[in-house]
């Protein structure tokens, strides 16, 4: 929020009912300010504000604020006052705001809503989810290819007002078919008498309304776009997204995955409305799935119980083992997941990344080999007199050849998961540190058990 503004003081004014002086003093913050502070007050405040505001603001204010509030202010307000802010919203703002809603208030909103906003609405909400069509907005400018340059500037002036951008404008034929783009400069450098056919840029990098809204946002970030026209089928112009809408999507994804990769199932509602229980639904079956998988290495430690009972010194090493091969596993899987959402990696380069994440593995893992014997031998050894001489060289080399194998399968099972995942159609981010660090730690296990079987056990 602007430092400027002074919470303590707009809180007072609430509290005092001072509105016209609070009024006042909202008028002169900017929209999505306003919407904070108003998060910031008790439930039955939140109504009483914002029906202070002015109209020609209520509902930018009303875009902004999360669905909970949205819900408090609909049920607080008349169907009048209703029908003028879903009037004043953009058709995304509206699908947005209704898919968020119960059955009950989006019957509401729609039947206060005008035959024509209705209409878009619904064909709006009939997208599925998580696409192209679902984010769009129908609110921009479209121009004929027989229209002049003065023409289309007339039609700009007329229609912009409600257009969600005017800079880039939409070439289109009597059929609506996406002919291509002019911009307001094109428009200002080009006479009067030109012909929008003549100057408008026909190869045009466009979305379908079924295209997944990741690779929309992919699509504009790599071509540095501002909006993004969707078509149907027939190549019609339907809508288009805008690059506020691509933040959005981008940090909605970006939340889904971190999510995921921290074994918690995906939600969109913020941290402090989330309740405890909801929390607990979405952190609950992971816990549980990991808790079960990682049964497994107590079964292997198990199995070589009576060997170790032997070489007990074996044991303290377990914990480090397992730890630098989960990290390894993690490093790898990371770097993989974010490659993939950003269309760098696809199933074809799997062996490309296979070859180089074996030369990185063989890199890590000898340094780490190396170090991890220099610390054994001088602080354990000589130092700390922890291993004995007898004991000392064949407990070194299995804990060192096992660091070895260890971090080159892990850094393997890392980066391959994830391709893997991706191809069989499942979120990669699925194949992060929770889940990479429970397989490979049943696996440093065995690995090193082989290891020390093969050296001193036998």
């Amino acid at each position: 929020m602007n430092e400027a503004l002074n919470l303590e003081r707009l809180k007072e004014l609430v509290t005092q009912k001072n509105y016209r002086a609070l009024r006042d003093m909202l008028l002169e913050e900017n929209e999505v300010d306003i919407a904070e502070f108003l998060e910031e007050l008790e439930e039955k405040q939140r109504a009483v504000v914002f029906r202070i505001l002015p109209k020609e603001i209520a509902a930018d204010v009303f875009s902004f604020l999360t669905p909970e509030t949205q819900r408090i202010i609909i049920s607080a307000i008349t169907d009048k006052e209703l029908s003028l802010i879903v009037e004043d919203l953009f058709v995304d703002d509206a699908v947005d705001m209704l898919e968020d809603m119960p059955a009950n208030v989006v019957t509401r909103v729609l039947k206060s809503a005008s035959a024509d906003t209705r209409r878009i609405i619904n064909q709006f909400l009939k997208y599925p989810d998580n696409t192209a069509g679902s984010i769009m907005t129908a609110e921009f400018i479209d121009l004929k290819k027989d229209m002049t340059v003065k023409e289309a500037i007339e039609r700009i002036r007329k229609t912009g007002e409600d257009s969600e951008t005017i800079y880039t404008c939409y070439v289109i034929d009597r059929r609506r078919v996406l002919g291509g783009i002019v911009t307001v400069k094109d428009l200002l450098l080009n006479p009067d008498d030109a012909v929008m056919s003549d100057i408008m840029e026909t190869d045009v990098i466009c979305a379908t309304t079924t295209d997944d809204q990741e690779q929309v946002g992919q699509t504009m970030m790599k071509y540095d776009l501002i909006t993004l026209p969707v078509v149907d089928t027939e190549n019609r112009l339907v809508g288009i997204v805008t690059v506020d809408d691509v933040m959005d999507v981008m940090e909605e994804e970006a939340t889904e995955d971190i999510e995921k990769m921290a074994a918690i199932s995906p939600s969109d509602r913020p941290y402090f409305q989330t309740g405890v229980f909801e929390t607990f639904r979405s952190r609950i079956p992971w816990l549980l799935l990991l808790m079960i998988s990682a049964t497994f290495t107590g079964a292997i430690i198990s199995s070589f119980e009576a060997k170790l009972a032997m070489f007990t010194g074996l044991i303290a090493f377990i914990p480090m083992l397992m730890d630098t091969g989960g990290n390894s596993g993690s490093q790898s899987s990371v770097t993989i997941i974010r490659a993939i959402s950003l269309g760098d990696v696809e199933f074809k380069d799997i062996f490309k990344v296979i070859w180089k994440e074996i030369r990185v593995a063989l890199l890590c893992s000898l340094t780490l080999a190396i170090v991890n014997g220099l610390k054994l031998y001088i602080v354990d050894f000589l130092m700390l007199k922890s291993l004995d001489l007898e004991k000392a060289v064949p407990e070194i080399a299995v804990v060192c050849l096992t660091i070895f194998c260890t971090v080159v399968v892990a850094k393997l099972v890392g980066c391959t998961l994830p391709i893997l995942a991706k191809r069989i159609g499942f979120d990669p981010a699925v194949m992060a540190s929770p889940f990479i660090t429970t397989i490979v730690d049943a696996i440093s296990l065995l690995i090193y058990f082989s290891i020390a079987s093969m050296i001193i056990i036998a």
